[in-house]
């Protein structure tokens, strides 16, 4: 299965994270297909950019967002248009 997790990146007690589309069966910062945005929360404001045509296309050929990433996703409003081009709106998604 294709997940779309975040893989750590930065120094000891100072992360920043990739977010990388990677098959579920590897280690969290092993090896990934592509990376298509990154996360640092340590600064202030929280930094996050997604490519957001990559994601969206990621998700409709059924890769699987992490909880994180997922909440990153709406965030940014990438999640919305990832329904909006599936054709759900968001009420019969949380269903």
């Amino acid at each position: 299965m294709v997940k779309i997790r975040l893989r750590r990146m930065g120094a000891k007690k100072a992360p920043s994270y990739r977010l990388v589309v990677a098959d579920s069966r590897k280690p969290r910062d092993g090896r990934f297909i592509e990376a298509i945005g990154h996360y640092n929360p340590t600064r202030e404001p929280v930094i996050i950019e997604i490519d957001e045509e990559k994601a969206v296309s990621w998700l409709s050929r059924g890769a699987q967002p992490s909880g994180t990433v997922l909440r990153l996703f709406k965030q940014v409003g990438v999640w919305d248009k990832f329904l909006a081009l599936k054709g759900q709106n968001k009420e019969t998604a949380q269903a």
